[in-house]
């Protein structure tokens, strides 16, 4: 594959300023006069332009020189990075072709063991992230943190992506989880679909009252969409969707940390900036800049092997009076975080193993004699 064809070089301007010589900048490798090598590189930027998911979005196009500009700013973190630039996913005559351009790069890149992080662009380009799992002949299990949850049946590509989605054939979706969406923006209908399906949600009330509660979630999924407008207008007012109420910038920093130390998640999307309705400071950029920043400083902090069987790991039994009569817990020595097994009755069908994120509380209710909801969900999604 040629995947120099794929990409317009980052805008001389943005490369030609000055940066200070411990920046993010002076750490990467970019594409300027020069496509980048990508043999030994774990992480790669990917900026999208295409805005026809959206009836308004005239400048769009710019969004990730502006996020790239503040990014390229930032000081570099401890960790030793291998991390390419590989410019702007040139555009597609259609909606349609640039997501085949998004599916065929993260596909590449994936199979290369590379991280993608593609930002800028319309959210309805996440189906595109979505598709580049479809060539890996496994289940994935996708996060989305939006305001809105883009299942209408009609309307803008920004408004139906989720459903096509979950509607997309051959299907290869395990889960889906939706963080940070707001009850007066969406159809109680939506809501219930959801739940029906026994898909993870978390309204942002409950994510404000405990933000911890949606890192196992988080941790459950091999692939994150995050729309900036579920961020509040006040911390990041460059988006169309823009709300008064939402999370705080410093909240988008901490879900983006906790997919980067996500061992299994294997991509990620920020989407849905503006620069129109952004400030005269270009505050918005900033936040996707830092939020980038931390996906990257958690990345390079994954601890868990995810291999249960080594001595990382502690194991508990709980004892149940009901079926199951046990649910079994396993404890990581290095981040204190916690799994379950949820049995499976056809180990060939699922090429994923059934232990799943959960969180300290699922063991106290398991204590108590209660199943958690999150293992009835994972339970009832098998059978």
């Amino acid at each position: 594959m040629n995947l120099k064809s794929f990409f317009d070089p980052i805008p001389e301007y943005v490369i030609d300023q000055t940066y200070s010589h411990n920046s993010f900048f002076n750490y990467i490798h970019y594409y300027g006069n020069v496509f980048p090598d990508i043999k030994g590189a774990q992480i790669a930027l990917v900026g999208l332009k295409d805005s026809r998911g959206v009836k308004m979005g005239d400048t769009v196009e710019r969004a990730s020189s502006e996020i790239r500009e503040k990014l390229f700013h930032l000081k570099k973190a401890d960790a030793l990075y291998k991390v390419v630039d590989l410019g702007d996913l040139k555009v597609g005559e259609t909606r349609e072709e640039s997501i085949q351009y998004l599916k065929a790069v993260g596909e590449f890149l994936m199979k290369k063991q590379i991280l993608p992080i593609y930002f800028g662009g319309t959210h309805d380009l996440d189906y595109g992230q979505y598709l580049s799992y479809e060539g890996l002949k496994k289940l994935v299990s996708l996060v989305t943190v939006d305001a809105k949850i883009d299942m209408e049946e009609e309307g803008q590509a920004s408004e139906t992506h989720s459903q096509e989605i979950i509607l997309h054939q051959p299907n290869f979706l395990f889960n889906y989880g939706h963080i940070g969406y707001q009850s007066f923006l969406n159809d109680k209908d939506l809501v219930n679909v959801i739940e029906k399906l026994y898909f993870d949600h978390v309204r942002l009330g409950s994510l404000k009252n405990n933000l911890k509660d949606a890192e196992p979630i988080i941790r459950n999924a091999d692939l994150m969409s995050f729309d900036v407008s579920a961020i509040q207008s006040s911390d990041a007012p460059g988006a169309l969707d823009a709300q008064p109420f939402g999370l705080s910038g410093e909240d988008a920093c901490q879900i983006c940390r906790f997919a980067g130390m996500n061992e299994k998640l294997s991509s990620i999307g920020i989407y849905g900036y503006q620069p129109y309705y952004d400030d005269n400071r270009n505050k918005t950029a900033s936040v996707i800049a830092t939020m980038i920043w931390y996906f990257i400083e958690g990345f390079y902090n994954r601890k868990d092997s995810l291999s249960f069987k080594g001595s990382d790991y502690v194991k508990y039994t709980v004892s149940l009076d009901t079926k199951p009569s046990i649910i079994v817990f396993y404890k990581s020595r290095r981040s204190e975080k916690w799994w379950m097994e949820v049995p499976q009755s056809d180990t060939d069908k699922f090429d994923r193993s059934m232990i799943i994120p959960c969180s300290y509380k699922d063991y106290q209710m398991a204590q108590t004699g209660e199943i958690p909801e999150r293992w009835v969900n994972a339970q009832l999604k098998l059978f």
